[in-house]
């Protein structure tokens, strides 16, 4: 065994006393700023006035904690904002929808809404019935032609969220370019009434797992506005 593993070895089989800690760090002066986790562990008293190098670099560690802290406290707050801001357009979304007369009257509201209001790139909402009484923006489409196209995104009563198909993101959005993401969301009362969606050309902006309660609370009272509503003002 050579010198330097026999040396290991030797100091590996004692235990070191405070005075062999103190000549080392006396020795190695910059080991407390190689190993600056230690200091988490370590309690030392300032009691009077001359400078102590550990407590300063202890409140140098704090500092630096405490800026974590606040850039944490500023995520929040920009969340928090971001959050009053989406309650203040829902709560105007539904008001519009509370106006509407009848159902084309409906569905420009929330169309209008997340254009001017939301600011999506694409919105959708489809009702089932005869494609022919489709006018403006209340666009129906037949039980079976929904079904074969895109019968697979509407099978649960939550909204499907990611990248769609070419064939899919065209005919929920027939204005639509390149095919992207989107999120659907079915519209079930008593009976299917429809679906509406809300899309983007980027594939990551709708992804599994996002938050979806804007929808689900905007599908809730659209249901219940598009059972009493009638087709036209006129009836």
């Amino acid at each position: 065994m050579s010198a330097t593993n026999d040396a290991v070895a030797h100091s590996d089989s004692i235990s070191l006393d405070d005075e062999q800690v103190r000549e080392y760090l006396k020795t190695h002066s910059d080991f407390l700023q190689r190993h600056p986790d230690l200091l988490d562990h370590l309690h030392v008293n300032h009691a009077s006035g001359s400078a102590v190098s550990l407590v300063e670099k202890q409140v140098s560690v704090l500092r630096e904690r405490n800026m974590e802290m606040r850039h944490r406290l500023n995520a929040l707050t920009m969340n928090a904002r971001e959050n009053d801001k989406l309650y203040e357009r829902t709560r105007a979304l539904v008001l519009r929808l509370l106006d509407a007369k009848d159902l084309p009257g409906l569905c420009n509201a929330f169309m209008n809404s997340m254009r001017e209001d939301f600011e999506i790139e694409y919105a959708s909402i489809i009702l089932f019935g005869d494609p022919a009484e489709s006018r403006g923006n209340l666009r129906y489409e037949a039980n079976e032609k929904v079904k074969l196209e895109i019968g697979g995104l509407l099978k649960g009563r939550k909204p499907l969220c990611g990248a769609l198909r070419e064939d899919e993101f065209s005919f929920i959005f027939p204005r639509a370019g390149e095919p992207g993401s989107a999120a659907v969301m079915p519209l079930k009362g008593d009976d299917r009434l429809g679906f509406i969606a809300v899309g983007s050309s980027d594939a990551n902006r709708y992804y599994t797992g996002m938050g979806t309660l804007f929808l689900l609370h905007i599908a809730d009272v659209l249901v219940r506005l598009i059972e009493r509503l009638p087709d036209s003002d006129e009836h």
